[in-house]
């Protein structure tokens, strides 16, 4: 069970080892401008190699329970599926339900554990496997793996690394499941943290936060939602950026140098030069490419 690009080196994992009954992904979206129909990563991904592909809208109703008992699976392994599993889903199989969870938990519960450990500014994040439960990332820790955070990590990038680790992962947990030589480790709920959802107007930059808070918010936000602010009444994407250590000495969002490749904002702490930009229905550049068509000076206000 999973939906995104997150999923699919997990399933693909799974496929050389193991017999796939069936793969459940969310029902196709409308996205895009023209706002046609889309199908899921997984999706694609099971089709192009001849799998039985099930997307219900919902989980709760009998239909979707009966027609996962007639699949008799050994284990269901949920990859960012993006549904809650009921309990009639979770003891079906005789080892239920494994869970690849793309964090150390109990750090991170929830449907953006990669975003919010670029955002907290984690040194190190990882992939859990664990056994589920009805509650939201509570389950029991079966494997663990940890991974560095790197200075220029994107939500994108890291999602890339993690998922690779998560694929190989679960054959790992699967196998040592199978011969009973995985001992389940309850978490510590003293030290969870929560994971929320993104939302779009997280992107908006506020230019009283400290460079470096906005700088990791530039990297956790690439893809979706993106950061951005706005120049002279249009939408601004700030794709790159990096903190300057030097006192700002300016209103927070003013532009104190626009030069060369220099394009350093003000901020509540330190300064932030942008690296890259696009503004609204103009393609990405570089600050330099950028400065070169836009007449900004010191002074200057972002949002």
């Amino acid at each position: 069970m999973g939906t995104p690009p997150f999923a699919v080196p997990t399933l693909a994992r799974l496929c050389v080892e193991h017999e796939i009954a069936a793969v459940y992904t969310q029902p196709d979206r409308p996205a895009g401008r023209g706002r046609s129909s889309r199908e899921s990563a997984v999706k694609r991904f099971a089709l192009e190699r001849g799998l039985v592909v099930e997307q219900p809208e919902k989980l709760r109703v009998p239909r979707v329970a009966e027609r996962l008992r007639a699949l008799a699976p050994d284990a269901i392994v949920v990859a960012a599926y993006g549904k809650i599993l009921p309990k009639s889903l979770l003891d079906e199989p005789r080892h239920g339900a494994i869970n690849v969870h793309a964090s150390l938990l109990p750090r991170h519960r929830g449907a953006a554990p990669i975003q919010r450990s670029i955002l907290a500014g984690d040194r190190e994040t990882g992939i859990t496997i664990m056994q589920m439960n009805e509650r939201m990332d509570e389950g029991d820790i079966l494997l663990q793996e940890s991974t560095p955070i790197r200075p220029d990590d994107t939500s994108e990038s890291l999602a890339e690394r993690l998922a690779e680790i998560g694929g190989r992962l679960i054959v790992e947990a699967l196998e040592r499941l199978e011969r009973g030589a995985l001992a389940p480790e309850a978490q510590n709920h003293a030290e969870a943290t929560l994971a929320p959802m993104v939302r779009k107007e997280e992107g908006e930059i506020d230019w009283q936060r400290s460079a470096a808070a906005i700088e990791r918010a530039v990297r956790a936000f690439t893809p979706w939602p993106s950061a951005y602010t706005s120049l002279g009444g249009k939408l601004l994407k700030i794709h790159r950026a990096a903190v300057v250590p030097a006192a700002a000495g300016a209103p927070p969002g003013s532009i104190l140098r626009a030069a060369g490749d220099e394009l350093d904002v003000a901020t509540g702490a330190k300064r932030l030069r942008l690296l890259e930009l696009q503004l609204e229905g103009k393609r990405r550049l570089p600050a330099r490419d950028f400065l070169a068509g836009h007449a900004l000076r010191q002074g200057d206000m972002l949002g």
